[in-house]
């Protein structure tokens, strides 16, 4: 009984190392793909359509919160 506990409580703690160290290593490679894509798009020559779309969202929003300060 004893070394069954043993074993459980090890199975445990490798399963919640291994489990978590895979979710966050997977979780970086998409977040790092995604990055270099909005990078890639940025310095584009001709930027894509829904990135110009964006970037006009944005200066309209900072200018609407810019108008409300002062």
């Amino acid at each position: 009984m004893i070394d069954f506990g043993l074993a459980a409580v090890l199975g445990l703690c490798f399963g919640f190392m291994f489990g978590t160290g895979c979710s966050l290593a997977i979780m970086y490679s998409i977040y790092m793909g995604g990055y270099r894509k909005a990078v890639e798009e940025s310095l584009a020559p001709v930027p894509p359509r829904r990135f110009a779309q964006v970037v006009e969202k944005l200066q309209a929003r900072r200018a609407k919160a810019a108008a409300s300060v002062k």
